[in-house]
């Protein structure tokens, strides 16, 4: 027998998908964050939520997206659910990179670039321990899936400290 060829990836109709994430959040809302965020394990993912500044309303928008840890950086994708074009929270940080996350732990400001050359290669083979499939699903999109890196940023402080 010949070697196996790999499975083409697939993926939910994107209706579930969507779906599964407006679930997600209402979750995280009704129990006032108590559920819905998870720190990152050995080979596991976690969630955060991601709140950015709208880059045509000005007005905060916030989802929750997979990450794990690199040092005191947060590595996401931005993936759109695998789908053709950029997720919106992706879109607003290109036009306003400052954003606050909120970690099972705790919230703090981020700043939002993107890696690339050997930075993006190692975050990504990272990624790619967290589940095997990951350079399957990335040929569904038409486009390079950014690898985002969320930095860690001062708390501002209060007038008069």
């Amino acid at each position: 027998m010949a070697g196996k060829q790999p499975r083409e990836p697939s993926l939910p109709p994107r209706w579930f998908v969507r779906s599964f994430w407006s679930m997600h959040r209402r979750l995280y809302g009704i129990t006032r964050g108590r559920l819905g965020l998870w720190r990152p394990g050995v080979r596991r993912w976690g969630a955060l939520r991601l709140t950015t500044v709208g880059r045509r309303t000005g007005q905060e928008r916030s989802v929750i997206i997979a990450y794990f840890e690199d040092g005191p950086n947060l590595v996401t994708l931005a993936m759109n659910g695998w789908a053709a074009g950029e997720p919106a929270w992706w879109l607003n940080l290109q036009a306003q990179p400052d954003a606050r996350v909120e970690l099972a732990g705790g919230s703090r400001p981020v700043r939002a670039r993107v890696a690339a050359g050997d930075e993006r290669a190692r975050l990504w083979a990272r990624w790619r321990e967290q589940g095997a499939e990951l350079d399957g699903y990335a040929t569904l999109r038409p486009t390079e899936t950014a690898v985002v890196i969320l930095e860690p940023q001062p708390q501002p402080q209060p007038p008069g400290s």
